[in-house]
């Protein structure tokens, strides 16, 4: 019974990141604050591309958790991904949100995105804790790196978007720390400019797709 609960777990939590209504635990930072002057329509078509990007980069950070989270043989490890998945399951259901209040959609490529990231999980899950805690120190790095030109990019009257943006970057920097200190080790530099090659197809395409 417990695997059966387990399994329907995974398979809600793959819906819910592909296909929207993504349960929050934490309050939304951007919810309590004033929209601001009515953004023009240039400015909330460029708010809505930035947030469809972060919205997408959280279904990946799902796909990329739920499935080093099956291969990990430390279960201490497994608690900590549990965790850092929980709170980026905050950081989807905040970006989903914010798209609906910005009048957009999320992206229409999810299943495609959440499937390659969900294999891609997998292979550095089975090269051992290390690799796989390495690797999610890596992309927490290369995240955290993308929300801060994103803080550059939004508008600035964009204040609720800028607010959830704020909130990624931080528990992203926190999610890479934990990695670190759990063992993961540093990635060969092939690997990293591989991860950034696939990381600017992505942003590219999810900002209009």
């Amino acid at each position: 019974m417990a695997l059966l609960d387990g399994f329907i777990n995974e398979f809600d939590t793959a819906l819910r990141s592909v296909f929207g209504g993504a349960n929050a635990h934490r309050s939304n930072p951007g919810a309590e604050l004033h929209l601001g002057p009515t953004l023009n329509a240039l400015e909330r078509e460029h708010s809505a591309g930035l947030m469809r990007v972060n919205h997408v980069g959280e279904v990946c950070a799902q796909a990329l958790y739920q499935s080093q989270k099956l291969v990990a043989r430390n279960p201490e490890i497994q608690a900590m991904l549990r965790h850092s998945a929980q709170e980026e399951m905050d950081h989807l259901a905040w970006c989903e949100t914010r798209l609906q209040e910005l009048g957009s959609h999320t992206s229409y490529l999810n299943p495609i995105w959440y499937a390659g990231s969900f294999a891609i999980g997998l292979l550095a899950g089975l090269a051992g804790d290390k690799w796989s805690l390495g690797f999610v120190a890596e992309t927490e790095k290369q995240v955290e790196n993308h929300l801060e030109s994103h803080l550059q990019k939004l508008p600035s009257e964009d204040y609720r978007s800028r607010a959830i943006v704020d909130q990624m970057r931080i528990d992203e920097i926190e999610h890479g720390q934990a990695a670190i200190e759990a063992g993961g080790v540093a990635l060969p530099k092939p690997i990293k400019n591989a991860m950034q090659a696939m990381s600017k197809i992505m942003t590219e395409t999810a900002y209009k797709i």
